[in-house]
């Protein structure tokens, strides 16, 4: 296919229209349900009051806000795919912003900003004089103009998800894990409860034992993501991980909207559950640290070179040792075999790409746990 084929195909897939909105406006759509800014999306935004307020100082100031960008539902409800803080923000700011059960947040109170140092506590409503932002101002707000991108019905939903990842990756403040958990909301909600769901299980926090940082990027969930994309792909797929981000939001993507979701999930999850019982019962917190053979023991905290191929190498065999009654080989020796291969070892560190480890040592990690009789 030639280039020019190539966008005559691709332009039909995305339909679009735009034009300038007022806030008033966008807030009237808000109130009558017929814009959904997901408050579900709220915990992975990390705006603070003071760039809240910026935004409020930009509108006051008349300074240009970026573009709104929306796609269209079959009902005809907008769902916000980029502007999500900007327009939270807003609501906020005029107390109309509601949580996920539908119950009104407690209205922003400004800070002072660069050019309006006068900001400092005011409030859209009240009745004190001195914190009241006052009528006028209100009005110069809901008169603001956005100017908003509307992504039609008659678009493809991989188009729309392709334009929301493209949206939110460049210069986003959220980790990998934290985006690919909105797309997920926003294509799937009930796989990404799921997905949440299985990250929270006991077994497998103890068996990852990951720091409170971690936990806050969400980086356990990007571990449960890793399981369920790699644990029975083929070898040959194995090499043609590339960006493992884009490679891990398309996987989980395609997973999520595929139409045995439901069935295959139930078996993913008795992998799940049995795989880091075994861990959690045998080596706990030590399960995917570094065997210092000189030392004779587990040192460091988590790494992902171990768990790629012990979890994904015992997951991997879990249907084998349901079928054939073999058992699972001890897990503490195979760490410590593990630590031992040259190739394993020449293969994992720090620095080492995702695409160079993953299609040498997950098959490695494979080969080690296959069910003892």
């Amino acid at each position: 296919m030639s280039l020019d084929q190539e966008i005559k195909e691709r332009r039909t897939e995305i339909h679009s229209d735009g034009y300038p909105m007022s806030i008033g406006e966008i807030m009237n759509l808000y109130r009558d349900g017929e814009l959904d800014i997901h408050p579900e999306f709220q915990r992975y935004y990390r705006w603070s009051d003071e760039q809240k307020s910026r935004l409020i100082e930009s509108l006051l100031l008349g300074i240009p806000i970026p573009s709104i960008f929306v796609s269209q539902r079959e009902d005809g409800v907008w769902d916000v795919i980029d502007g999500l803080q900007r327009l939270s923000t807003i609501l906020e700011f005029a107390g109309e912003l509601k949580d996920s059960e539908g119950k009104k947040l407690s209205s922003l109170v400004l800070k002072k900003t660069k050019y309006l140092p006068s900001l400092e506590g005011k409030v859209w409503s009240s009745e004190d004089p001195n914190t009241y932002i006052g009528n006028a101002n209100q009005l110069l707000i809901r008169r603001s103009k956005l100017d908003v991108k509307i992504i039609l019905r008659e678009s493809s939903d991989d188009s729309k998800y392709e334009l929301f990842q493209r949206l939110n990756t460049g210069g986003s403040q959220l980790s990998e894990q934290e985006l690919r958990n909105v797309i997920l909301i926003s294509v799937n909600p009930d796989a990404y409860q799921w997905i949440a769901g299985l990250a929270e299980e006991p077994d497998f926090l103890t068996s990852v034992a990951l720091s409170e940082r971690l936990i806050d990027q969400q980086y356990h969930l990007d571990l449960v993501t890793r399981f369920l994309v790699f644990r029975k792909m083929e070898a040959a797929d194995l090499r043609s991980v590339g960006d493992i981000g884009e490679f891990l939001n398309d996987a989980i993507v395609e997973f999520a909207q595929s139409k045995s979701f439901r069935v295959n999930r139930k078996d993913e999850e008795a992998a799940f559950r049995f795989t880091f019982e075994q861990f959690a019962n045998s080596l706990a917190e030590h399960s995917f640290h570094k065997y210092d053979h000189p030392r004779g023991r587990h040192l460091g905290g988590f790494s992902i070179s171990a768990f790629e191929p012990m979890a994904l190498g015992l997951g991997y065999n879990y249907e084998l040792y349901q079928d054939s009654g073999g058992q699972v080989p001890d897990i503490a020796e195979v760490s410590k075999k593990l630590w031992k291969d040259g190739v394993f070892l020449r293969h994992s560190g720090n620095g080492v790409r995702a695409s160079f480890r993953i299609p040498t040592n997950i098959p490695i990690g494979r080969k080690l746990f296959a069910p003892c009789q």
